[in-house]
C-alpha cells in the first residue's frame, strides 16, 4: 500500500490524535509502556531484599525475572492478533488492566511461588501492551511524523528500562519490596482513563488464532530456559536437564513445521523473506541476551560485592540507564537521515566494547568510577538500538502485517532476556556464587565476558541490514 493509501487508512485516527494532540496520543501509549518495560529490570536492585525475606534461591531469582519475560514473550504474537481481530484499542485497554491486578497480586506475594505466579500474570498484560501500543502510535499519526513518534516512544522505552534500578531501589530502601508493584496500581488506572478516551478503534486483518503454533512455541521456549536454568545445579547430562532441552528443540522445530503448513500462522514466516526484518531480529535476539543478562548480574554487584544499599545501587547504574532515554529520541529523528544499519551497528560496537571493559576490569576491588566511562558506553549503545529497530520493523511490513511483525520483534528480543538471564546466570553459577564478594565476582567476570561475545555476534549480524535509501 502506498504513503497515501496508508493516510485513507488511518484517517479518523490521524484527524483525532491531531484533535487530542499529538502528546495526548504519545502519553496514551508511553505510559503503559513505560509501566511494562520498567518491570523488566524495576526487581533486579531488590532481588537481594527479595532473597533474603523469601528465602530464595538463584533459580527463584532467574524466575522473578523470567516468569514475566516468558509469559510476556509467549502471547505477544497472540495478543497482537486478538487485537487485530477484535479491536487494537480494546486489548490494550484490557492488557493494562490485568498489568495493573497483577501488579497488586506481585506486592501481595510471601512466597517464592506466588511472586513467580504473579509475574507471569503480570506479563500476559504487558503482552498485550507492548506491540498494540507501537501499532496504535504507528497509526495514529501522519507519515511524516511517524519516525518521530517512534523515536519518543523508543525515548520512553529507554526511560523505563533507564529508571527500572533506581525506582526499584529507592522504592525498596523507603519503603519495601512490595511498594515497587503498588506503583502500579494507581499509574495503572490513570492509564486506562488516558487510553480510553484518547486513542480511537483500529483493526487489522481478522484471522483464525493459531493455538496450535502458540502451544508449541510457548512449550518449545519454556523447555529450553527451564533446562538452561537448571543446569548448572542439576548437571548438564542429568536426565531433566537433558530431556527439557530435547523436548524444548524438538517442540520448536514442531513449531516451525507447523507455521509453514498452517493457513492461519502465529508467525508468518514469509515476514523473514525480507532480510531487513530477518536481520533486525537476529540483532534484537543477540542483544537482549547479551545485555539483559549481564544487567541481571551487575545490578547485584554492587551490592554483593560492595554493599550498597539498593537505592545507591541503582543510582551507580545510572550513566548506563539514562543515556538511553537521551541518545532513543535523537536515533529516532536522525534514523532516516543516517540510515539504520549505521545507527544499529555502531550501538552493537558500544555495547559489546562496553562489557568487554567492564568483563576485564571487574573484580572484588573494582571501584565505582573505574566502571563509570563502560556504562555510558553501553548506555549509548542501547539508545541507538531501540528507536532504529522499530523504524526497521515497522518499514519492512506491509500495513495489514505492522501488528505482528511488530509482536515478533518484542516476542524474540523477551525470548532473548529470558535466555540471557537463564545462560548468563548458568556461566555465573558454574564459576561463582553468593556466599562471598570475591566468589560473586569470580562468577561474574566470565558471564559479562559471555554477553559482550553474544552482543559482538549481533553487532557483525547489524552490518547485513540494508544501507540507507537515497
Amino acid at each position: 500500500m502506498t504513503s497515501t493509501g496508508l493516510d485513507e487508512r488511518f484517517e479518523p485516527a490521524v484527524k483525532r490524535a491531531r484533535g487530542a494532540g499529538l502528546g495526548a496520543v504519545l502519553a496514551a501509549v508511553g505510559i503503559p509502556t513505560f509501566m511494562v518495560t520498567l518491570d523488566n529490570l524495576v526487581v533486579t536492585n531488590a532481588l537481594p531484599v527479595i532473597k533474603a525475606e523469601l528465602g530464595a534461591s538463584l533459580s527463584d531469582l532467574q524466575w522473578f525475572v523470567n516468569a514475566y519475560t516468558l509469559s510476556f514473550a509467549a502471547l505477544l504474537l497472540t495478543a497482537a492478533a486478538i487485537g487485530d481481530r477484535l479491536g487494537r484499542r480494546r486489548i490494550f485497554l484490557a492488557g493494562i488492566a490485568l498489568f495493573t491486578l497483577a501488579s497488586a497480586a506481585c506486592a501481595l506475594a510471601t512466597e517464592p511461588w506466588m511472586l513467580i505466579g504473579a509475574r507471569a500474570v503480570q506479563g500476559v498484560g504487558a503482552a498485550a501492551v507492548m506491540p498494540l501500543s507501537l501499532t496504535l502510535l504507528a497509526g495514529a499519526v501522519p507519515e511524516r511524523l511517524r519516525s518521530a513518534a517512534i523515536g519518543i516512544w523508543g525515548g520512553i522505552s529507554g526511560l523505563g528500562v533507564a529508571v527500572g534500578p533506581v525506582v526499584g531501589g529507592a522504592v525498596v530502601d523507603g519503603l519495601n519490596w512490595q511498594w515497587i508493584f503498588w506503583l502500579n496500581v494507581p499509574v495503572g488506572v490513570v492509564a486506562v482513563l488516558l487510553a480510553a478516551k484518547v486513542l480511537t478503534e483500529s483493526r487489522g486483518t481478522a484471522t483464525r488464532l493459531d493455538l496450535v503454533g502458540l502451544v508449541l512455541a510457548t512449550g518449545g521456549v519454556l523447555s529450553i530456559v527451564w533446562g538452561v536454568v537448571h543446569g548448572a545445579d542439576d548437571g548438564w547430562m542429568s536426565g531433566g536437564v537433558l530431556g527439557s532441552l530435547v523436548a524444548g528443540v524438538a517442540l520448536l522445530a514442531a513449531f516451525i513445521a507447523w507455521e509453514r503448513r498452517t493457513p492461519a500462522p502465529m508467525l508468518p514466516l514469509r515476514l523473514f523473506s525480507v532480510r531487513a526484518f530477518s536481520v533486525v531480529n537476529i540483532v534484537a535476539f543477540t542483544f537482549s541476551v547479551g545485555v539483559f543478562g549481564a544487567v541481571f548480574l551487575l545490578a547485584q554487584f554492587f551490592q554483593v560485592v560492595q554493599g550498597y544499599s539498593p537505592l545507591e545501587s541503582g543510582v551507580r547504574t545510572m550513566p548506563w540507564t539514562m543515556a538511553p532515554m537521551v541518545v532513543a529520541p535523537i536515533a529516532g529523528l536522525i534514523v532516516d537521515r543516517v540510515g539504520a544499519r549505521t545507527l544499529i551497528a555502531a550501538g552493537q560496537l558500544f555495547l559489546a566494547t562496553a562489557l568487554g571493559w567492564i568483563a576485564l576490569i571487574t573484580d572484588a576491588q573494582t571501584q565505582y568510577g573505574e566502571l563509570v566511562l563502560p556504562f555510558i558506553l553501553a548506555g549509548v549503545g542501547m539508545g541507538l538500538t531501540f528507536a532504529p529497530s522499530a523504524s526497521v520493523v515497522m518499514a519492512s511490513a506491509s500495513d495489514a502485517d505492522r501488528g505482528v511483525a511488530s509482536g515478533t520483534n518484542n516476542t524474540i528480543r523477551e525470548v532473548g532476556v529470558a535466555m540471557g538471564v537463564a545462560v548468563l546466570a548458568s556461566v555465573f553459577a558454574s564459576a561463582g556464587s553468593y556466599d562471598s564478594p570475591t566468589s560473586y565476582a569470580d562468577g561474574l567476570i566470565p558471564a559479562v565476558w559471555t554477553g559482550a561475545a553474544i552482543v559482538a555476534v549481533g553487532a557483525l549480524a547489524a552490518l547485513f541490514l540494508p544501507g540507507r535509501r537515497r
